[in-house]
């Protein structure tokens, strides 16, 4: 029963996110035209969509494995990156809205984060780890982002400025949140305890993207270099029947 009220929670929280997140954006076309104009792009502008895109790529990298088929990957990632939330709730309610009853009943945030193959133990087998190369990725990005920040507070001053909040600021500041409300909900999936899954959602409001990376590199140095990359998107204790499967 638990499982089945979360499942219809999270259909309705991402349906709700992706009506928000499309609303917000024909709102704002309507009385600001459409965002290709230098002159919306502001130092804070700018850095907020460095953080946007930066919090992009773990979705990219999770629908590029999730998806088995190579058009259906890549045309899913350029629309997160076109359209940002809009995708992320929508891929997400789909993929909530096509679990089966009994995967609806067992452990349904497993079963919408895993692909097919994986759940089968039917997944090819690969010679190298590529642990490691997210680790680095990761960790540059999140580097990236600190940069870009503490260069933007050095040069334009505080973002807590009211004429910064313009109305396709404000637009992109509800695309990249709606992204952080999908990133919460792994967060809160992935931990145990929910002093540390507060905390670390937190930080995700309050830092964003460097927040997320480090999550991120944190989980990644959880795994041994040779386990299946896939492994950090379940909890640990989902983990033994999967590990060393990529050897």
């Amino acid at each position: 029963m638990a499982s089945s009220l979360l499942v219809n929670g999270l259909k309705a929280l991402f349906l709700v996110l992706w009506c928000l997140m499309v609303t917000t954006l024909i709102y704002t076309i309507s009385i600001d035209g459409l965002p290709f104009r230098w002159e919306i792009l502001t130092p804070w502008m700018a850095a907020t969509l460095v953080d946007f895109y930066i919090n992009v790529v773990p979705f990219a990298v999770w629908v590029s494995y999730k998806e088995s088929s190579l058009i259906a990957a890549t045309l899913w990632v350029i629309l997160l990156v076109c359209l940002g939330s809009i995708t992320t709730s929508g891929y997400l309610f789909i993929q909530f809205f096509n679990l089966s009853p009994q995967e609806s009943l067992e452990d349904p945030i497993y079963h919408v984060l895993l692909n097919q193959a994986s759940k089968d133990g039917t997944k090819p087998k690969g010679k190298h780890s590529s642990v490691a190369i997210a680790r680095i990725l990761f960790s540059v990005l999140g580097c990236l982002m600190l940069g870009t920040l503490i260069y933007t507070l050095l040069t334009d001053g505080s973002p807590f400025r009211k004429e910064l909040l313009t109305p396709w600021m404000t637009a992109t500041l509800i695309d990249f949140y709606i992204n952080v409300v999908a990133l919460s909900v792994w967060v809160a999936y992935k931990e145990s305890n929910w002093t540390t899954a507060f905390f670390w959602i937190v930080l995700l409001i309050s830092f964003g993207s460097i927040s997320t990376c480090a999550y991120i590199v944190k989980e990644l140095f959880k795994l041994a270099w040779q386990d299946p990359l896939y492994l950090i998107l379940i909890r640990k204790g989902n983990r033994a029947e999967h590990r060393y499967e990529s050897i």
